[in-house]
């Protein structure tokens, strides 16, 4: 949900919260079966909530590369910043594994990049994009937009400007220290829904308890 374009969270809100009340509606079966009956209530709450875990963590699994950028913020700070190229691959758009056919439906480019920044030490990461905006198969410099505050925001741009190209271009990788790994923080996907799902449950039981 958090690595999601804004346009596309926007679009899937209705969707999320339908999620979050099914979810609070479940765990708040289970709840009541067990404090006040009837039994059926219990099973019911017992099965759905088991199907309902395991549905939030193969979200939560679903895409294996945890390396991949995020999107930026629309309303966060951003910078540019040239980046070395070790390699691009075709990958699933959902799952992030290889790609047989980087043509094929659903399947995205990786850009595997070292970002050189300014005001940080070097960090790797993993950049998609559906297409190739820079002609990165065939170069081993490019240019990124990054959040300065949190770093694994990443795009590659489409039309960088001059100056940064200019010193994507003058990068020595050999007078680079040794670039780490930068990983999203946050919670993971599902994390959320689960999460609200569950404050909602609490805030149910609780009246039926008081209405009891």
């Amino acid at each position: 949900m958090t690595g999601l374009p804004y346009g596309v969270r926007r679009r899937l809100a209705p969707y999320l919260l339908l999620c979050v009340a099914v979810t609070g509606a479940v765990f708040a079966a289970l709840a009541c079966g067990a404090l006040f009956g009837p039994r059926w209530l219990l099973l019911t709450g017992l099965f759905t909530g088991s199907l309902t875990l395991a549905v939030l963590g193969v979200i939560g699994e679903r895409d294996t590369d945890k390396d991949a950028a995020w999107p930026l913020r629309p309303d966060g700070p951003r910078a540019y910043a040239p980046a070395l190229v070790h390699g691009v691959r075709a990958v699933d758009r959902a799952t992030g594994r290889p790609a047989a056919d980087r043509n094929a439906q659903g399947s995205v480019f990786a850009f595997d990049l070292t970002v050189v920044p300014e005001d940080r030490d070097p960090y790797r990461i993993r950049v998609r994009h559906p297409l190739d905006v820079q002609d990165l198969l065939h170069r081993d410099r490019a240019v990124v937009q990054y959040d300065p505050r949190q770093p694994w925001r990443v795009i590659l741009p489409p039309n960088p400007p001059r100056e940064a190209q200019a010193r994507a271009a003058r990068l020595d990788p050999d007078s680079l220290p040794t670039a780490r790994s930068v990983r999203p923080t946050g919670l993971p996907p599902g994390a959320p829904v689960l999460l609200l799902g569950l404050a909602l449950a609490a805030v149910v039981v609780t009246v039926v308890g008081t209405a009891g």
